[in-house]
């Protein structure tokens, strides 16, 4: 029994989904709406990675100007060292300005690399960000042809329909009835002016015999 409810379940709602996709691609509209709606998500996360790679390039920047300070730093003390005839201290000296060479010269080259991939990046979202606007203009244009559209078929379909014919019968129709209603109040206002000047002749009739 349980088995035969989940496939009745699953069978629900495969239809329902299928009834959901058959709709969709009956109007086109809702399609495109979608298709924007994916294209924001993703505008976010591009956002988010070319926010993520201007921090890597201030870090590389960071740690390139420390080692050239430091670079900068073991070659003065080197020269001192040499200067003062400290051997031992001038090697050290040395060692550590070379380490720290390479490591400027590394940070240089990654520091370089990521402000490049960073402009690209950049470039490449400000023309996603264009493409997006294009697609909420296009959206746009074909709303309001959309709305035009249902405007004049909502039109035509009462103007070649016989609504508008049976319309203009059920005016003439009241326009008759009211007619009649005033000619009946204007007959019923001059029988009792009638009335009421017969009945004014006659009561002064009496009156002088």
């Amino acid at each position: 029994m349980s088995n035969l409810f989940t496939r009745l379940k699953d069978t629900v709602v495969a239809d329902f989904h299928e009834m959901l996709d058959q709709k969709e691609e009956k109007n086109p509209m809702i399609q495109l709406n979608e298709y924007v709606r994916q294209c924001e998500q993703q505008a976010k996360k591009i956002r988010a990675l070319v926010e993520k790679q201007y921090l890597v390039k201030q870090e590389f920047s960071k740690e390139y100007n420390h080692a050239k300070v430091m670079l900068e730093k073991r070659t003065r003390q080197a020269e001192l060292a040499a200067e003062a005839g400290e051997v031992e201290l001038q090697e050290h000296a040395e060692q550590e300005k070379e380490l720290y060479q390479e490591r400027v010269d590394k940070l240089s080259a990654l520091r370089d690399q990521s402000i490049k991939e960073l402009e690209m990046l950049e470039s490449k979202y400000e023309q996603m960000k264009y493409k997006i606007k294009e697609l909420y203009v296009k959206r746009l244009e074909l709303k309001g042809r959309e709305n035009v559209a249902k405007a004049h078929q909502g039109m035509n379909r009462v103007l070649q329909s016989d609504l508008a014919s049976k319309s203009i019968s059920k005016f003439s129709d009241l326009e008759n009835y009211i007619e009649r209603l005033e000619e009946k109040v204007k007959s019923d206002y001059r029988m009792h002016t009638l009335d009421a000047r017969l009945a004014e002749l006659e009561k002064n009739k009496y009156t002088t015999t």
